[in-house]
């Protein structure tokens, strides 16, 4: 399958493509939850819920394989490197008790996957302890298990865990997409700037593209 993407077309076979969904947490979307709680307007985010969904279900009834990743950390917080749970000044950290439950705690409710894109059986679901998807997770040995070549990102935060976890893939050999629509971030320029970056020289890190494009593709 070909689509319309920056810098060039991108070129996928359902096979050895996962849909890799970033993050899309009530934590970060819901009011109450982390994101919030550092003066972000979680609405920024919500926005893409519909375009994300529509792909999601797309993905599905093709049979595609598809990946959640939830930032998460153990509940005595041994995987949270005490100089990313001291950062800044938010009013609730990483392991305080929020209206959600422990902020981005494992099990805990805000950690959950939003109802609207929630996971279905037999669907892959990380952990991740980073920002990226495949630092300190099983992600590449699961995917290499499947014969993954292609990887398409949607999700959150755009600048943050979405391009991070492109950079990973792109470093370890994966031909990466990022749906332009179904990606956000709470500061609209940061995102505007990261699509840029990631097709820039050729697609440095990898291709754009939107996802009425993607939905055509057969």
């Amino acid at each position: 399958m070909q689509i319309a993407a920056q810098p060039f077309p991108y070129e996928f076979e359902l096979a050895t493509t996962a849909l890799v969904i970033i993050d899309m947490q009530r934590d970060f979307l819901e009011p109450g939850g982390f994101g919030e709680s550092l003066g972000n307007d979680v609405g920024l985010l919500r926005k893409i819920i519909p375009a994300c969904r529509e792909v999601l279900q797309s993905w599905r009834e093709r049979g595609g394989l598809v990946v959640h990743t939830r930032e998460s950390h153990r509940a005595d917080l041994s995987d949270c490197p005490p100089a990313k749970r001291e950062r800044g000044s938010p009013r609730l950290r990483i392991g305080d008790v929020g209206p959600m439950g422990r902020i981005l705690v494992a099990g805990e409710p805000g950690n959950a996957i939003i109802p609207e894109l929630a996971p279905a059986p037999g669907e892959i679901e990380i952990d991740k302890p980073g920002k990226g998807a495949f630092h300190a997770t099983p992600l590449q040995d699961l995917l290499q298990a499947r014969g993954i070549t292609h990887l398409v990102f949607m999700g959150v935060t755009t600048e943050v865990c979405v391009q991070t976890s492109m950079r990973e893939a792109n470093d370890r050999g994966y031909d990466c997409l990022l749906l332009e629509d179904c990606t956000e971030s709470y500061f609209p320029r940061f995102k505007a700037s990261t699509v840029e970056m990631i097709h820039a020289q050729g697609g440095i890190v990898g291709w754009v593209a939107s996802s009425a494009d993607f939905l055509r593709a057969r």
